[in-house]
């Protein structure tokens, strides 16, 4: 910034004096320039005058003539910064009444994210969006998002009064602070924030929006195995990659719905990893994996209005309390069907946004409208042998690839929990090997999961999950705690077995199928593993070893029913939906996969409902070619 007087002949040009933009520092000051200052004050020995919000100092009597007063203005010149910081000011020669005025916008340094960690015990200057405001007794905790990260922002007005209530969840501040070290994370004390308007508010969301852009990109990985049925959907995974890591940079917090069964853990074990280790990289606050990702297993293949009002409950609350966004919904091996309508539909009133991956067969036009995005092998002319497990293992890998190395095996392990008869599953196996899993092993994996889940609950069972699944785990460890639940499982499988198979009911059917009933209320242990689905389909799996034959088995109690079928070309959904117009008043509903599910009903319509149902498979075709090739959904 220079000031002139004359051009170079001499000849005189008009004054210039600079007026700083009020968010001008004292290092942008240079001598021997004009600036507009204003009197802010009279004293015995001078005046004070102000220059911007933080520019202000003292003009020395000595040097001052005539009369002054507040409020009038000024040019002056800086005169000298003393140790203290302090600033003196002299009167500059310039008539204001003969000058123009410039203005002179801030010209700002900013430090991101990025490199907060060499600036420790340093003042800077920070821009980024506000992402979460949390009230505590003392300080407000601002987390604020800029392009390489998210960093939590200490402002203290006084003890639990709010510091800076102009500033709300979505602003884009700008803010003074000192880099400190607080419990092991990088955190700013906050010295002053501006939430900044107009053109630097546009300037700056525009280079926050090119920046995550960018980095919300995934990673780019090819498949892990070649299998061209699987293309199509690893497109689609790469938009809910992209969907997720971007939710990762907004602060926005993921909850992740799955089935509790060994496929749903498979899927939703390396996404909860993937997304954990995405957001230690983009947030300094060292707790933010733990509160910005849950992992929460659903009995029931579908979203149940318990676990929805749960869900969005807990929601609210962390909002009122943590100053948190409400979250994105991710449900894995569910969330594809007619019955997922009621729980989406509530979240929808308060635009949550939600992601189903999964592999049961769905209702396109129930559920597309309330999803943001819908990945199912179904929507593909594929059907269920492509497991979740597989889509998510690869998803994670697009979020995180350096994960890659450790969940590997978990397609192979995914497959045989659902009991997937896809022409990749060779593949899988052979990757698993690789990483020292051979197939019995990875048998002995899938039924430790299923009996752990079973008992875990509702409970995600972080730690025993990933180390059952060899994630993270001492080799001599996880053998052993597999070794001990695979065990444990199967001897209360052969339990119940033994309890149940005097009282199977056998016929032969029109088609030439064996039917199989049981009503495993009566004739199964209750509240124990294994459950009714399973409980069915070990049962299952029994008479098709024994019979070579085309099987179906249907396990029953007062209000529900459950299928598995082998060799008959059955199509569970089409079944439910015509029961439901046969057999009026009977509450019909369910679905599942084509030749597995299970159906609901009112207890008082059970004879009638599976009277007709016996009917339908009596009619279906025979195909030697058809397997099951997958759970039964408890």
């Amino acid at each position: 910034m220079t000031h002139e007087t004359a051009d170079g002949d001499g000849t005189e040009r008009e004054a210039v004096v600079y007026d700083l933009d009020s968010a001008c520092t004292p290092d942008e000051l240079e001598h021997e320039t004009p600036y507009l200052a204003e009197i802010n004050g009279i004293v015995e020995y001078g005046i004070f005058v102000d220059l911007a919000d933080d520019i202000s100092g003292l003009v020395h009597e000595s040097v001052l003539e005539g009369t002054y007063h507040v409020g009038d203005e000024l040019a002056v010149e800086l005169e000298d910064v003393r140790e203290n910081g302090d600033l003196s000011f002299a009167p500059a020669a310039v008539d204001l009444d003969d000058a123009s005025v410039e203005p002179v916008d801030h010209e700002v340094s900013l430090t991101g994210t990025n490199r907060l960690e060499a600036n420790v015990g340093e003042q800077i200057t920070f821009e980024g969006e506000v992402v979460q405001i949390k009230q505590t007794g003392g300080p407000t905790i601002f987390h604020v998002a800029d392009e390489y990260g998210v960093v939590t922002a200490a402002a203290f007005e006084q003890a639990g009064v709010r510091a800076y209530p102009a500033a709300s969840v979505g602003s884009i501040v700008r803010l003074t602070a000192t880099v400190e070290r607080h419990e092991g994370s990088i955190q700013l004390e906050v010295d002053g924030l501006s939430v900044l308007t107009d053109e630097a508010e546009t300037e700056a969301r525009d280079r926050l929006e090119a920046a995550h852009a960018d980095r919300a990109e995934p990673a780019d990985v090819e498949p892990l195995i070649e299998w061209p049925a699987f293309e199509p959907l690893f497109e689609e995974l790469r938009g809910v990659a992209e969907r997720l890591r971007r939710t990762v940079l907004e602060g926005r917090p993921i909850r992740v719905r799955h089935h509790a069964d060994g496929d749903g853990m498979c899927a939703a074990v390396p996404v909860q990893l993937a997304l954990e280790r995405f957001i230690a990289d983009v947030h300094e606050d060292a707790d933010a994996p733990r509160h910005l990702i849950k992992r929460l297993p659903s009995k029931a293949p579908f979203y149940e209005m318990e676990d929805a009002t749960r869900d969005l409950t807990y929601a609210l609350e962390d909002r009122a309390k943590h100053g948190q966004q409400l979250p994105l919904l991710l449900m894995l091996d569910n969330g594809s069907t007619e019955e997922d309508v009621p729980a989406y539909e509530t979240l929808a009133h308060y635009d949550i946004p939600i992601l189903a991956i999964d592999h049961h067969h769905p209702d396109p036009t129930a559920v597309e409208d309330l999803l943001d995005a819908h990945v199912n092998p179904y929507l593909h002319d594929e059907d269920y042998r492509i497991t979740t497990g597989m889509l998510c293992v690869e998803l994670a890998r697009m979020i995180y690839p350096d994960l890659t190395d450790e969940i590997r095996h978990l397609p192979a392990v995914a497959g045989l929990a659902d009991r997937s008869k896809a022409d990749a599953m060779s593949d899988y196996i052979d990757l698993a090997a690789d990483a020292d899993f051979d197939e019995t092993h990875l048998q002995d994996v899938s039924e430790a999961l299923d009996y752990a889940a079973h008992w875990l609950r509702y409970s995600p069972g972080d730690h025993l999950i990933t180390d059952i699944l060899g994630i993270d785990c001492a080799p001599d460890h996880h053998d052993e705690l597999v070794s001990l639940f695979s065990g444990t499982g199967r001897e209360a499988v052969d339990r119940q077995l033994e309890a149940a198979t005097p009282h199977l009911e056998h016929e032969s059917l029109e088609n030439g199928a064996h039917l199989y009933r049981i009503d495993v209320e009566d004739y199964a242990h209750r509240f124990t593993y294994p459950a009714p689905g399973k409980t069915t389909g070990e049962i299952h799996d029994q008479k098709i070893e024994e019979t070579g034959d085309p099987v179906i088995t249907v396990g029953y109690g007062p209000d529900f029913a459950v299928l598995r079928s082998d060799g008959v070309r059955l199509d569970i959904p089409e079944m439910v939906a015509e029961l439901k117009a046969e057999v009026p008043g009977a509450g019909v509903s369910g679905g599942g996969h084509l030749v597995v599910g299970s159906i609901k009903f009112v207890t008082g319509k059970r004879e009638a409902v599976i009277d007709a149902l016996v009917e339908k498979m009596a009619d279906a075709e025979i195909d030697e070619a058809l397997s099951s090739a997958a759970p039964l959904d408890d």
